[in-house]
């Protein structure tokens, strides 16, 4: 009797145990799932912005834009925005820009500038969640990939069926492009520039994960995506260049900074090895995360315009 009170004692005792663990765990889950993909501002972020910067926003404040609108894959209430910046001189080429991670259109500012200069006319959205858009948690780039499909076609709808269109993002963004390229794209699409994105959601939370809190990737960050997806529908395990670049057929230009500390210079070359059609990459000497334009502005301008150029026929 002695030793079936014992027992049941310490079974009790287990299973408190692995309740309050169970019970830490999925708490945790949760606090990084609000951390990652829940908007707000995040203190790992840099605002910092150079005088160039400035420059190149105050630019877009003023020049003339008209604001374009969508609604959201799957969430018809949520209504998205957009800026159109038409070129100078009446042009069917059209660049459509996506931005990074907690950025907006106007942070595109120095690459809208780029290509508006260049001479083509230049489609900037807020992401779901981000800027002047709807939406309540961050996609990655994964659900966005269908929001990115319904600005192309607006693009061919208001320019017409001669339309050129090139596909341009960095870090988040640069992973949209990528995510939009397995998509059944019209044929107006003709080229694809992506810098610095990741391979997939699961592999950049992973990354961070190891480097900002010391975690272990396994079991934690399927973890959290299952959490993830349990609040906003979206199965970000399945955000992945690997599925998604094997059937691009489009030219597309890799570029990614050698001192990438927040998106593995590898993850450019498994994304450049990964896509079928013709490609480019270019490794930026010296250049951090998304700081590519910034460290070699003129090498940058040439290597995208060039590119650009050659492809948008």
């Amino acid at each position: 009797m002695k030793l079936w009170i014992k027992r049941h004692r310490w079974l009790s005792a287990a299973a408190v145990l692995i309740i309050v663990l169970g019970g830490a765990y999925a708490g945790a889950c949760e606090y990084f799932y609000r951390v990652a993909f829940v908007p707000s501002s995040k203190s790992f972020l840099s605002s910092k912005m150079s005088k160039d910067e400035r420059a190149d926003r105050k630019w877009l404040a003023s020049v003339r834009k008209e604001q374009w609108h969508e609604q959201a894959v799957g969430h018809a209430q949520w209504r998205l925005r957009a800026d159109y910046v038409p070129a100078a001189t009446a042009t069917k080429q059209t660049v459509v820009v996506a931005h990074g991670y907690m950025n907006t259109k106007e942070d595109m500012a120095s690459y809208i500038r780029m290509f508006h200069n260049a001479g083509y006319n230049v489609l900037a959205p807020d992401d779901r969640g981000h800027g002047q858009s709807d939406g309540n948690y961050i996609g990655y780039g994964w659900p966005d990939r269908k929001d990115y499909s319904q600005w192309i076609k607006q693009v061919v709808r208001r320019n017409g069926q001669t339309s050129r269109i090139a596909l341009f993002g960095v870090s988040m963004g640069g992973a949209t492009v990528m995510y939009t390229a397995g998509e059944h794209l019209p044929r107006q699409v003709r080229v694809i520039v992506e810098d610095c994105g990741y391979t997939s959601v699961a592999d950049e939370l992973s990354f961070q994960a190891r480097s900002m809190y010391h975690l272990p990737a396994k079991p934690f960050v399927p973890s959290v995506l299952f959490v993830a997806r349990l609040h906003t529908g979206v199965n970000y395990a399945a955000a992945k260049t690997s599925s998604t670049l094997k059937n691009n057929h489009l030219p597309t230009l890799f570029i990614h900074g050698a001192k990438d500390k927040f998106v593995p210079t590898a993850m450019a070359r498994r994304n450049y090895n990964a896509t079928a059609g013709s490609k480019q990459l270019w490794i930026v000497p010296g250049a951090a995360h998304a700081a590519s334009q910034g460290t070699h502005p003129r090498a940058y301008q040439r290597h995208v315009l060039n590119y650009l150029a050659a492809h948008m026929h």
